[in-house]
């Protein structure tokens, strides 16, 4: 369960979050879509204790999450990067298993290989990728790798920032059905930050439009096509004039 509860966030002079209010109740997948720079991101990282709101509380499994103690909430949440965030000097095996060679839950380097090989191949790759190192992936399979990373542990809830993003669409589709596997499978909770409406529909139940720091439409994520609100209106056809400021 994931509970943000008027959330508020200023940077000098700007109004990030005005207010936020988002709640996905245990095992519910829940997308937040938006311009850039809306404030999408400042959400993720109140969500993980990176920095503190000015106001407002946020709980995960009912639990607060306090930025004074960041690794009591990273420990609890698994994250896909938007670019994927691999360390490059270090082998596929070792990225997915890292928090288990570096962090206190420690497992021997045989165990974490094991544990990482049997993460591949819910994402689809064989134990040969195992010992690569990201230079050697594409695109999509770096995606796969993170994906593998995120779910490694069994975590409750998992972020997931812009998880297509720089795919072509037959990797997009691939990522998408294996992110919609993976939260049905493990009876995860998901928060999502996306652009893309058609990912939308595939991996979210419901949906959260956010403008100017405040939520300005919630529903199912089949109802976004259909929508009259003109905040989504504007978004899903990208119309220049309309409610959210595009200049």
């Amino acid at each position: 369960m994931i509970e943000i509860r008027n959330i508020h966030k200023t940077f000098g002079k700007q109004k990030v979050l005005d207010g936020v209010n988002i709640f996905a109740h245990k095992g519910s997948s829940t997308a937040l879509i938006g311009t850039s720079g809306g404030g999408k991101s400042v959400i993720l990282k109140i969500l993980l204790g990176l920095i503190e709101p000015d106001e407002g509380e946020v709980f995960i499994d009912n639990v607060k999450v306090s930025h004074r103690e960041p690794g009591r909430t990273l420990s609890r949440i698994g994250m896909l990067f938007q670019g994927s965030a691999l360390f490059d000097s270090l082998p596929v095996w070792q990225n997915i298993c890292f928090k288990f060679l570096k962090g206190t839950e420690k497992l021997s380097s045989k165990d974490a290989k094991e544990l990482a090989i049997q993460n591949l191949e819910k994402v689809g790759l064989n134990y040969k990728v195992a010992n690569k190192f990201p230079a050697d992936l594409s695109g999509g399979m770096k995606k796969r790798v993170a994906l593998a990373r995120a779910i490694v542990g069994n975590p409750k809830i998992i972020l997931f920032d812009e998880p297509t993003t720089g795919l072509d669409p037959i990797m997009t589709n691939t990522i998408n059905s294996l992110i919609r596997e993976i939260v049905e499978t493990m009876d995860v909770t998901t928060l999502t930050i996306t652009h893309d409406i058609s990912s939308v529909q595939q991996i979210s139940d419901n949906v959260a439009l956010l403008d100017s720091g405040r939520i300005r439409w919630e529903g199912k994520s089949k109802e976004l096509k259909g929508s009259k609100d003109p905040y989504v209106f504007q978004f899903i056809n990208g119309k220049h004039n309309g409610p959210i400021n595009v200049n």
